[in-house]
């Protein structure tokens, strides 16, 4: 049984026997599956009466976030590809199971006008929009750098970074002084990895939206942060990376293992909540020991 006071201990650690998946991988095709606070996460109401919209929401850290504001009182919209409906299905139940009321928006976040159907459809639903998690990510990882197409290079900014853009631009008219803008961006935009160049690249540009949003969005008392995780166990790592690096995923880091998806939740329900009203351009540290310049 896992070592519940012990943080190398929490969950379990590698190695890993995941059968591969095709991208961008389905959380109920995995083998070891991830904790996404389904029985541990407790509300406390810090959200109640807000609306957010999360991309990415249908697995992974996404449907950790989902989880944990529906339980602090939010509705929830997921974003999220139609290919992943079967692990958009599974949020869906969490969220309704916390009482809270729930859009599940399948479809494609390259596309523009996507984007704006996004806010616009969940500002219909709930007549409002607080809190915007802009989560989505695709990665592939490549030895050389003759391996990485045009092809995958502009899926990569057109899935993470393109996006927040597009999302953003359309939220903020919506959104009352007290809402929240929140970016996923990663470890690898401080410590990149070379096989994960366009994700890597993506994620460093996170940063910067981050930081010079939060300039032009103040004004109207709409706070702008981000989150850099560290290795995080989700479907997106066995159906992206090569056999051996999922085998060892997170190992080689001072936790020995990688995130849980719950272990992550928390830190969105502070940035989103009152209780960071003096926070906005940061970037908080998730990354389990590795520090951030």
């Amino acid at each position: 049984m896992p070592d519940e006071t012990h943080p190398r201990e929490r969950h379990e650690k590698p190695p890993y026997r995941e059968p591969k998946q095709a991208p961008p991988g389905l959380e109920t095709e995995m083998r070891n599956k991830p904790d996404h606070g389904e029985e541990s996460y407790r509300g406390h109401d810090r959200l109640r009466g807000k609306t957010a919209l999360i991309t990415g929401g249908d697995s992974g850290i996404g449907r950790a976030v989902a989880i944990a504001f529906a339980r602090e009182g939010a509705d929830i919209a997921i974003s999220y590809l139609p290919e992943e409906e079967p692990d958009a299905r599974d949020t869906v139940k969490w969220i309704k199971e916390a009482g809270r009321r729930f859009l599940s928006l399948p479809g494609d976040i390259r596309d523009e006008q996507h984007c704006v159907e996004l806010v616009d459809r969940t500002v219909s639903e709930f007549g409002r929009l607080d809190v915007l998690v802009n989560n989505a990510a695709f990665q592939m990882s490549h030895p050389k750098l003759e391996d990485f197409t045009a092809e995958e290079w502009d899926r990569t900014f057109r899935t993470n970074i393109d996006p927040m853009f597009h999302l953003s631009k359309a939220a903020v008219p919506h959104m009352k002084p007290g809402s929240t803008i929140l970016n996923t961006t990663s470890v690898q935009a401080y410590q990149p990895t070379g096989q994960l160049l366009p994700y890597a690249t993506t994620k460093g540009a996170i940063v910067t939206f981050t930081k010079a949003l939060s300039q032009l969005v103040i004004e109207q008392g709409i706070r702008v942060n981000a989150v850099a995780p560290g290795p995080v166990w989700t479907p997106l790592i066995s159906s992206t990376m090569p056999d051996e690096k999922v085998a060892h995923f997170g190992e080689q880091g001072q936790m020995t293992r990688p995130a849980q998806p719950a272990e992550l939740a928390p830190a969105y329900v502070f940035l989103a909540s009152s209780e960071s009203s003096y926070v906005t351009g940061s970037v908080m540290d998730l990354t389990g020991g590795k520090a951030l310049p």
